[in-house]
């Protein structure tokens, strides 16, 4: 584990109770793997399922870690993403309480100061959703 529960936050910009993120696992210049798990206060939460604008912001705030990572190991600042646009959203399944999140992200290009990324979420292996990502870095 690269980052844990009590450092998130220093890594990303959102706060307390928006964070969507508990460890960074795994980090490389194009591939990173997050894990969240679900609570029952958790925001997104509806009638006992994380809803799908919950697993987007997952996938961004995998990013954002991820991002917030890399400024740290090169000593840089931190900055702060936006979503620009969500391509190809497939939800197989919502995830309920309990369930444990691991999310990876893979760069597929970097323009200027967006990115293009695809996300994947699993829960024990199983593919239960995915999308693209396009994020904007606030210059």
């Amino acid at each position: 584990m690269l980052v844990n529960k009590q450092q998130v936050e220093t890594f990303i910009p959102q706060k307390s109770p928006f964070v969507m993120v508990d460890t960074l696992l795994s980090y490389t210049q194009t591939t990173s793997v997050s894990q969240l798990l679900i609570k029952d206060d958790n925001l997104f939460l509806k009638n006992g399922f994380f809803q799908e604008p919950g697993l987007i912001e997952n996938i961004a705030q995998t990013a954002a870690l991820s991002s917030g990572y890399k400024a740290q190991i090169a000593n840089e600042p931190i900055k702060k993403g936006f979503i620009g646009a969500v391509k190809r959203l497939k939800v197989f399944k919502l995830p309920g309480t309990g369930d444990l999140l691991t999310t990876s992200i893979h760069i597929l290009n970097n323009v200027m100061n967006a990115s293009i990324l695809k996300g994947e979420i699993k829960i024990n292996d199983v593919l239960i959703a995915e999308c693209e990502l396009t994020i904007f870095t606030d210059e």
